[in-house]
């Protein structure tokens, strides 16, 4: 399978939301030809959508139309006022992909719409009223951010880090000041926070009267998914995966734990896959799952 590939130039697109929230993003059209579907990318927490760019570049060359987005209060969809804007991490699933989904899926009807969902990203999606119409997911490192599930070793470095400075440093600013500290983006106070306070039980974040219709959603979906993990990753450890997956009682889910060693490095991380680095091993792999639903790493699934 080649890896070279013909990229037509992004197209900025403004999708508004349920509430009047306007997002801006990019579609990637396939060059032409015959269209595999659309790829619906989800950035992690704090994360631009532009981080992603190249491998959108890469998936709409081999046939894909591809949507990459900023989540409301983060980059080219950020307020004017991140202090009192008001969003929240629930939103970006609820609210944001629903809206994306949606947009995918006028834009080109009937043709099928996967995922590839970065962190929370990858359960985000199970927040929208719309996510039964995922033909297929991919997520990488995805999980909902509980502290006890980050990797031993390196536990109390991010609990200090993220539950203990990220709410203090909130609280004293109302936002959280990520992208000064080089941590990351600036993140809304509300988005913060419920990373700060999240509990072994996602839906014990949420008002206790919305809880059922939260569990609801994320039993409705129906998707395939391909959970990617890899062993080095901090933040998206085996532990973490699976507590994320279990939410995803109606889908057929197969977690997939790599190893830099299987791409000859000596780190890959949280964020190490979507480097470019990897368009000719990880990226190229990631074709196989997208257009034709086969596991690229039979021998690496987890019981």
């Amino acid at each position: 399978m080649s890896i070279a590939v013909s990229v037509v130039e992004p197209k900025s697109v403004e999708i508004v939301c349920d509430d009047g929230v306007a997002l801006r993003g990019h579609v990637w059209p396939r060059p032409g030809g015959t269209g595999l579907g659309t790829v619906v990318v989800n950035p992690a927490t704090g994360v631009l959508a532009r981080y992603y760019h190249r491998y959108a570049a890469f998936l709409a060359g081999h046939g894909f139309d591809v949507l990459t987005y900023d989540y409301r209060g983060i980059g080219a969809s950020r307020p004017v006022d991140l202090r009192r804007c008001g969003h929240r991490w629930r939103d970006w699933g609820e609210l944001d992909f629903d809206a994306v989904l949606r947009f995918a899926g006028a834009r080109d009807s009937g043709a099928p719409i996967m995922v590839v969902g970065h962190s929370i990203g990858g359960f985000l999606p199970g927040l929208a009223e719309s996510a039964p119409a995922i033909a297929r997911m991919l997520t990488i490192g995805a999980q909902y951010a509980w502290w006890r599930d980050y990797a031993a070793d390196r536990r109390l470095r991010l609990l200090l880090k993220w539950h203990v400075a990220m709410p203090a440093l909130t609280a004293l600013l109302g936002y959280f000041p990520g992208k000064r500290l080089g941590w990351l983006e600036d993140l809304p106070a509300g988005v913060a926070n419920e990373w700060s306070f999240r509990r072994a039980r996602m839906e014990q974040s949420h008002p206790e009267d919305e809880r059922s219709a939260v569990l609801r959603r994320l039993a409705a979906v129906s998707a395939p998914i391909l959970a990617v993990g890899v062993c080095d990753d901090e933040l998206g450890t085996p532990q973490a995966i699976r507590r994320a997956l279990a939410y995803y009682s109606g889908a057929n889910a197969t977690q997939i734990l790599l190893s830099p060693d299987d791409f000859d490095r000596r780190e890959i991380g949280h964020f190490g896959l979507f480097h470019s680095a990897h368009a000719a091993d990880f990226w190229l792999d990631t074709l196989l799952w997208l257009r034709d639903g086969i596991n690229p790493w039979p021998g690496k699934v987890l019981g």
